[in-house]
């Protein structure tokens, strides 16, 4: 069949525009293909992903530590597990824990101070502070016991009225050697040797009956009117540190958890304290004999060998605090060498009670003699 030259440009036409088509259609697959392409590194999600697939999990804020307390800070600075960390509260008091030891007598309890107050002491709790209830009062004479390795402890108040009101006179005890014997000792020194019978008793008379048993520095407080000490106190003390009192008194103290003070020569002993009842102060290091008078070194040396000799002692003892003079012999010179070897306290041999004013210096006793019972310490002391 002859074709017809319309019917060329007719097939011409169509021709092109199937080309035209089928370049329309390749573009689109380019474009639709780059479109795809790109969404998915800009991370859109994948139409074919797995519709089970693990969501995406956003991170979960840090939470913020809580600040230790002061006490807890003190405990993390130590592995003893026996550490007790010790807060202090009250009206008007803003101190530091201390870290003190369990079963170990309190050290160096603070003794704060306050305009038209005095301290009345530490106690158990807010009411008994409060009350001023003498058997929960504490201080070093005391046994540190807490729970969870934390205790706090509360201030107690009272006015400068009814702390010259009390008129408190504290005795300070004085006991040299001991015998088993009832009988007593037959030599010059017989007065010396208390009978450990007659010791034991008495202890427990103190125990029993509820004596305050102050510290040094409490004492030393009081008698500047600082710190209320009540009617009911003793002071324990030895002098010399004598085999007899480490052997027979030493182990009463202790049994009746009893604060007592050895002043030791330190020229003479220096092993540690029999016991944690125990405190050991001076009785100088080599001043406890006579100088070219017949008295004692402490009134024949200048002040600089007498602070140099107390230094000495303090050094071997780990305290200062108080020192007993060597037969009770002091003077002027004598008190010039210990306020410049740094004590505060000087104890004499001469009969008398501590009161608010009383001479730091010269501190009198209540010296116990072989033969004295317990009638005769309830006489002294009450």
């Amino acid at each position: 069949m002859t074709t017809t030259r319309a019917q060329h440009r007719r097939r011409a036409t169509r021709r092109v525009r199937l080309r035209r088509t089928i370049v329309a259609a390749a573009a689109m697959v380019v474009v639709v293909g780059g479109v795809a392409a790109f969404a998915l590194t800009r991370g859109a999600p994948d139409p074919t992903a797995d519709a089970t697939s693990s969501p995406v999990v956003e991170d979960t804020p840090t939470p913020t530590p809580t600040p230790k307390t002061a006490s807890e800070q003190l405990l993390a600075s130590t592995t003893d597990p026996k550490a007790c960390a010790v807060s202090f509260s009250g009206d008007g008091i803003a101190l530091a824990p201390q870290l003190q030891t369990q079963d170990a007598l309190y050290a160096a309890l603070p003794l704060p101070q306050a305009d038209g107050r005095v301290f009345a002491g530490w106690y158990d709790t807010a009411a008994d502070a409060a009350a001023m209830t003498l058997p929960a009062r504490v201080n070093g004479a005391d046994l540190v016991s807490c729970t969870a390795q934390e205790k706090t402890l509360y201030a107690g108040w009272t006015t400068p009225e009814a702390n010259a009101a009390e008129e408190a006179s504290i005795p300070i005890l004085m006991y040299h050697q001991f015998t088993t014997k009832p009988e007593g000792e037959d030599n010059w020194l017989r007065l010396n040797y208390a009978y450990i019978g007659d010791f034991d008793a008495q202890m427990a008379h103190i125990q029993e009956s509820g004596f305050y048993l102050p510290t040094w520095d409490e004492l030393s407080a009081f008698i500047d009117g600082k710190v209320f000490l009540p009617k009911h106190s003793v002071i324990i003390t030895d002098d010399d540190a004598d085999s007899t009192w480490l052997e027979l008194a030493a182990p009463v103290v202790d049994k009746r958890h009893l604060l007592t003070t050895s002043f030791v020569i330190t020229s003479a002993r220096t092993e540690p304290t029999p016991n944690r009842f125990v405190l050991q102060r001076s009785h100088t290091h080599d001043m406890h004999r006579a100088g070219d008078n017949g008295k004692g070194r402490m009134v024949n040396e200048d002040a600089a060998t007498i602070a140099a000799d107390l230094e000495q002692s303090a050094k071997i003892l780990g305290a200062k605090e108080v020192v007993a003079y060597p037969f009770g012999h002091y003077n002027d010179t004598t008190k010039e060498g210990v306020r410049e070897a740094g004590f505060e306290l000087g104890r004499t041999i001469e009969h008398g009670y501590v009161r608010i004013g009383t001479d730091k210096l010269a501190l009198p006793v209540i010296r116990m003699n072989y033969g004295m019972t317990v009638d005769d310490l309830k006489d002294a002391i009450g």
